[in-house]
């Protein structure tokens, strides 16, 4: 069963897709807007650190695979990396993530047609937001269309950020979680899971988030894998005279419970405790600290940096109160880190209780609280709570994240 798998740009989980595929012969033709190559000509008609970043996008796939549509994207990276916000308004300029992403979902529609023909396509795999005319062609080619939803379904996560407008008003320059997407951009994601023939989930928060008009469609589970071990983790946690350091990793918004964590480092203010947050203010530095002075503040970094960070410290803590499945928790588990989290980070069969870390309700400070004082009170508990948790994460691998999804696509034929 060949298929056009299709990504905007390219991450950990469509690398393992596009290895799998490969392995399977089931690859046909990967659709991106840009593929680097070390002697792409276009490369050299950008500026150094802008190409630095596209060689990010190499993949493995041969050349006479691979269709790219680079232009919008290179325009919006272009606009990002010199500032001219007015280009890259959300939606509206030009290039705007939106607009590079149903110029995409434009090109690829064009050029299914030809693919379908010259290699009897049965089927196409596309993502969230760069689906609809996609899907639409395929429907008219009489083709199976595969979509995956890397994120709770946008009811669920709407739902929860107009309560948290109501809970916490103070946060709302700080929520995250896409409150200003248009009418016309929800409705883009109605119509695309309504052509959908199967539906790949990375847990079974996305999974239950689908709304029951789509339940009867074909869905298929698979976690995302995990990077290697570090095969040494911190043991400064041993000695109870060291800070506890408990680490927060991602866009510093409440979308990512980092309010209710604030509020829970109010709560320890007896405890031998410090948080550490690493990642991309939302308002200015200023306001965390009104929420809570005492963090320490690290910027984003490389993807070894952050490991390198995450090394350093003994507990990972993400109260989400929606994601599709942060592969961070992934990561800080292997490098030794239990985890405090909530079921709605998709992380839920990460944790086993009181062994690999801590499960906790969305909103609830107290909680929280409660859990990291257990490990800052239970030091030697937390050593050999780093060992399981590495073990557990291990038994994640990508290879098996794409088996899982390849053998659901090929029960469709």
């Amino acid at each position: 069963m060949k298929l056009l798998f299709s990504h905007p740009a390219g991450n950990q989980n469509v690398r393992a897709m596009l290895d799998g595929l490969q392995r399977e012969d089931m690859l046909a033709r990967f659709a991106t807007t840009f593929a680097a190559r070390d002697d792409s000509p276009l490369l050299k008609l950008v500026p150094q650190k802008l190409g630095k970043d596209l060689l990010r996008r190499r993949f493995d796939v041969p050349p006479q695979k691979v269709l790219q549509h680079p232009w919008r994207e290179f325009a919006r990276m272009i606009c990002f990396r010199f500032g001219w916000d007015h280009w890259v308004r959300h939606e509206e300029g030009f290039a705007s993530i939106d607009g590079v992403l149903q110029d995409f979902d434009r090109f690829v529609a064009r050029a299914l047609p030809a693919v379908h023909r010259e290699h009897d396509v049965k089927a196409v795999y596309s993502y969230e937001d760069s689906a609809l005319d996609t899907f639409r062609q395929a429907k008219s080619l009489g083709m199976r269309c595969v979509y995956d939803l890397p994120i709770s379904y946008w009811e669920v996560g709407r739902r929860l950020m107009e309560e948290e407008t109501q809970r916490l008003p103070e946060w709302v320059g700080a929520l995250g979680g896409g409150m200003g997407d248009t009418d016309a951009k929800l409705e883009r994601k109605v119509h695309e899971l309504e052509l959908a023939d199967l539906v790949v989930v990375p847990s079974k928060f996305v999974a239950d988030s689908l709304p029951e008009w789509a339940s009867g469609k074909a869905r298929v589970l698979s976690p995302f894998g995990s990077p290697s071990a570090s095969g040494t983790w911190s043991r400064t946690a041993e000695d109870p005279s060291r800070p506890l350091r408990v680490l927060f990793a991602g866009s510093m918004g409440q979308r990512k419970g980092l309010a209710d964590l604030l509020r829970a480092m109010h709560l320890l203010g007896g405890e031998n405790i410090e948080l550490v947050v690493m990642g991309g203010p939302l308002e200015s530095l200023d306001f965390y600290r009104r929420q809570y002075a005492g963090f320490t503040y690290e910027p984003g970094r490389p993807h070894a940096e952050v490991l390198k960070l995450m090394n350093s410290c003994d507990v990972f803590c993400l109260p989400s109160l929606y994601e599709g499945r942060a592969l961070v928790m992934q990561e800080a588990m292997s490098q030794g880190l239990p985890l405090v989290i909530t079921p709605n980070t998709g992380g839920e069969d990460l944790v086993i209780e009181g062994r690999t870390g801590f499960l906790v309700p969305i909103r609830s400070p107290e909680q929280i609280a409660e859990k990291l004082a257990w490990f800052n009170q239970n030091r030697q508990a937390l050593m050999a709570m780093k060992e399981q948790a590495i073990r557990h994460a291990a038994s994640y691998t990508w290879s098996n994240y794409s088996a899982t999804v390849i053998a659901a696509i090929r029960a469709l034929a």
